[in-house]
């Protein structure tokens, strides 16, 4: 029986300049092309079915596991971005598929405990090269997801590859030095590993598709730390009012709904910051397209700046709602009494296993005797990184008697 490629291909009519699913640079392991799939939607399927994506569900966004079960976690953080993603894609008439898999593949690579973890695992791996959550997600879809019979990974496409790395701008300039946060040292090791397997011209900037998701990333995470403080009880509703963008649309609220309850009011402000968010990004993306004026992806990738992106007003205005949340969330003192009890889990954990190796459980106690003090530390810190919030706390408990009370 034949099947019609119409199942997957052609669904949306994508601009020129939009990656194209029947023009993919294939995949580092050549496989059969699906008859139903494109390339990109094949690699989101693989994604949502890795262990990887499934640990989401027990990783920390802001709020540790146990503090609620109406608090976002990675998993829903990662859904909440996939959901704009595609609504900024299909606005751009670029492939929603791609946009939405590099979404869903953003945090793959995240350590239990949020960005607590992700800071104390740096710290310990600064001797061996340090630690970057985009870097170990590259790792994790290129090497440690171990599923298949014939690869190591999940063998995704090269534009999906690509995106993911890149997704917030180029790494290296035209001459090959590191750019941005590794400008004064190196880029991570996973992947200047992986780019001595596959080019991801990693001197160039993203696909539309890529940028959509980075910026969808900062979308969804204001608003919904916005959300969860409120619910948490970190700051009142009220305070917003310190803030103009949000003190706008708080006023918009009450002029519209007076009197209105609570937990709605607080629905009303966060889906009224994302949708201005979104609108702008949609607008200014559409006139940076209008003063470049791509025809293909290679001119997206050539065009030396950003393409999706808020305006400035709006990037002003984003910046003032994340000094907000850093203040009244992210440095709020119930916050941080959490945060240095799981950093000392994280570092526990990670001092114990570069002493006492053989203590990680099978697969990761295979073929100790052939690591040096690096490769150790290596497997060490993807063992650590794949943790849930929940299991990091339990081998704490199982190697050590004074694993904090987080209840």
């Amino acid at each position: 029986m034949n099947v019609e490629l119409g199942l997957g291909y052609g669904a949306q009519a994508l601009a020129s300049y939009a990656e194209q699913p029947t023009k993919s640079r294939g995949r580092l392991f050549q496989e059969p092309e699906s008859p139903t799939r494109t390339p990109f939607q094949r690699d989101r399927d693989r994604i949502i079915h890795s262990s990887a994506f499934r640990r989401l569900k027990h990783k920390t966004q802001v709020f540790v596991y146990h503090e609620g079960d109406h608090f976002r976690t990675r998993l829903t953080h990662t859904i909440e971005v996939s959901q704009i993603a595609r609504s900024l894609a299909r606005a751009l008439r670029v492939d929603e598929d791609l946009a939405e898999c590099l979404a869903l593949a953003h945090d793959l690579g995240h350590t239990p405990f949020g960005h607590e973890g992700e800071d104390v695992m740096h710290v310990c791996m600064e001797p061996y090269g340090g630690f970057d959550h985009n870097a170990q997600s590259l790792r994790v879809v290129t090497s440690l997801e171990q599923r298949y019979a014939e690869f190591d990974g999940l063998n995704l496409s090269w534009e999906t590859l690509e995106g993911l790395v890149k997704h917030n701008g180029p790494l290296l300039d035209a001459s090959g030095r590191p750019l941005g946060k590794f400008k004064d040292s190196e880029l991570p090791f996973a992947i200047r590993e992986y780019a001595s397997r596959q080019d991801l011209l990693l001197h160039t900037w993203p696909s539309l598709e890529a940028q959509a998701a980075a910026i969808a990333d900062d979308i969804a995470y204001d608003a919904h730390d916005l959300d969860d403080g409120m619910r948490a009880g970190l700051f009142a509703i009220e305070d917003m009012k310190d803030v103009p963008f949000l003190a706008d649309i708080l006023a918009d609220v009450d002029s519209k709904y007076p009197g209105l309850e609570e937990s709605r009011r607080i629905h009303e402000i966060v889906r009224r910051s994302i949708t201005r968010m979104v609108e702008d990004v949609i607008t200014e993306a559409m006139k940076r397209l209008s003063d470049v004026q791509p025809e293909t992806v290679e001119d997206v990738r050539a065009a030396g700046r950003c393409l999706v992106d808020f305006s400035s007003e709006t990037s002003a205005s984003e910046r003032e709602v994340k000094k907000f949340l850093f203040a009244r969330v992210y440095r709020h003192e119930d916050v941080l009494a959490v945060r240095r009890l799981v950093a000392d889990v994280v570092r526990d954990l990670f001092a114990r296993f570069m002493k006492e190796p053989e203590l990680m459980p099978a697969p990761w106690d295979k073929d100790l005797a052939g690591l040096d003090e690096t490769g150790l530390a290596r497997r060490v810190c993807d063992y650590i990184a794949g943790m849930t919030d929940r299991y990091a706390i339990e081998e704490h408990r199982r190697l050590f008697d004074d694993t904090p009370d987080l209840s």
